[in-house]
């Protein structure tokens, strides 16, 4: 789906940025940019890269219309020539990423950018929007999906997501990461996310009774009635009232999908209750389908408590990840080219060690254990570094450099695809099932005490010895 043009989504120093660049004879320098995180939401033990696709649609789609001239001539300080270049403004470098539902951790580059020096800078600010926010929303709908254990989970939470673009694209990321369904149309429309949804209160609230608006939707949809059964009482009206209607108006016609959701009291008492008299009226097969402010905590819980629930509606707690609203992606530069196009490091220091960048053009790849096939730990080495994966591999921890290991019996996968090549896409996107299938293999591959809700195992990213000896080297030489 083509979306709308954003090339003016940019900060503004990425403008007065790139006319100083070209003041400077600089607009041809080509310049290396790392986006890469610190820190995982929630104390997580990974996170799930998404919104690549819309990143392509974003460079694929730069194009400065002449209402965005105007609009930047009128500010006073930029150049003609930079304008005029603006003008004819396209994307000519290259990009690497991850795919789309790949399990990504603190340290490693998810997205490479090779570009001219106006060109890259520029893309920061959408780069970040866009897999920040896709990832934050697929990374906590994974961990509601996995609190859930195998119960379906549907995304419902639209009317309190930040803006359009967050409902439907958070939809989107949910998918990717396990969710069943959205109850946003538009995703569904654009990219396939199956929508669904029962009733509101007002269905209930519009009939003379309760039972007549229970009669009157399996009336209008009866293959698939889920009533909303707590306008009223749950015990007392509700669920004597979804029962009498199914049986008057479905079981003649052998109508066996039927379900009923709650969205309020004490969820586990209350299933438990509505399963035991489905069960007396022999209803089975009747499926209980849970709402109200739901996040991976209070789905553990209700769980632990033996709540009977088929499946989960979740809405303000995952489309906006409450607990930790903020996925932190950053876009720093790690390498220059001269002008016989050698790469030239380049290095962030700060007091905070965490924000000290990982300097030159990388690669990454994952270690798998071969006996177990899972995920041991992944290993960044320089571009131009050509491992020999057929003898035993020494890792180490980068912040403790002391801790070793050996690792004999592996394989190693490299992680970063080439997405852009010269401007242009060489990179087939995939389609929205096949990501969400390929982000469920990956995470089956990582060991379940990475996977802990509640202080995961770390899973070590380390650097080759190449290029830990190159960042201490820029770090003591420093000037």
């Amino acid at each position: 789906m083509k979306r709308p043009n954003y090339t003016m989504l940019c900060d503004y120093y990425e403008l007065t940025m790139a006319n100083g660049y070209f003041e400077n004879g600089m607009s041809d320098k080509i310049s290396y940019f790392d986006m890469f995180f610190r820190n995982i939401p929630d104390g997580g033990g990974f996170a799930i890269a998404a919104g690549l696709e819309q990143l392509c649609e974003y460079i694929e789609n730069l194009k400065f219309t002449d209402k965005d001239i105007r609009f930047l001539r009128s500010k006073k300080i930029f150049s003609e020539k930079f304008l005029e270049y603006l003008k004819d403004f396209k994307f000519t470098g290259d990009v690497w990423s991850v795919p789309e539902g790949t399990p990504i951790f603190p340290g490693e580059p998810v997205v490479i950018v090779r570009a001219p020096a106006p060109q890259a800078q520029f893309l920061e600010t959408f780069l970040l929007l866009t897999i920040n926010h896709q990832t934050l929303i697929a990374t906590k709908a994974n961990r509601i999906v996995r609190a859930a254990q195998g119960r379906a989970v549907a995304e419902f939470g639209s009317r309190r997501a930040q803006g359009a673009d967050a409902a439907i694209l958070g939809a989107r990321a949910a998918y990717i990461a396990g969710c069943a369904a959205t109850a946003c149309t538009q995703t569904d429309r654009d990219y396939g996310v199956p929508a669904t949804g029962t009733m509101a209160h007002s269905w209930v609230q519009m009939f003379p009774t309760e039972y007549e608006a229970f009669k009157a939707y399996c009336e209008v949809y009866p293959d698939n009635a889920t009533l909303l059964i707590d306008t009223y009482n749950v015990l007392k009206s509700g669920l004597p009232n979804a029962i009498k209607a199914y049986k008057e108006i479905l079981a003649p016609r052998g109508i066996k999908k039927f379900g009923v959701r709650i969205d309020s009291g004490d969820i586990a008492y209350l299933t438990k209750k509505i399963r035991e008299r489905f069960d007396e009226e022999g209803m089975d097969f009747a499926k209980i389908v849970v709402s109200n402010s739901l996040d991976e905590e209070l789905i553990r819980d209700i769980i632990f408590q033996g709540a009977k629930i088929d499946s989960f509606g979740v809405g303000e707690r995952l489309i906006t990840a409450k607990s930790d609203p903020v996925f932190g992606g950053v876009y720093k530069l790690t390498a220059i080219e001269d002008e016989k196009g050698n790469v030239i490091p380049k290095i962030k220091i700060s007091e905070n060690p965490e924000k000290i960048t990982t300097p030159s053009f990388k690669k990454i790849y994952r270690i798998f254990e071969k006996e177990s096939g899972q995920a041991y730990a992944d290993y960044i080495t320089m571009h131009d570094e050509k491992p020999d994966f057929t003898k035993p591999l020494e890792l180490f921890d980068p912040k403790a450099p002391w801790k070793r290991s050996v690792q004999e019996d592996y394989k190693a996968v490299e992680l970063l695809r080439p997405i852009f090549k010269n401007g242009k896409r060489v990179y087939d996107l995939p389609s929205l099932e096949e990501i969400r299938k390929y982000c469920a293999e990956q995470i089956d591959l990582l060991w379940d005490t990475v996977k802990r809700f509640d202080y995961p195992h770390e899973y070590y990213v380390d650097l080759s010895q190449k290029l830990w000896d190159l960042k201490n080297d820029m770090l003591r030489n420093q000037k």
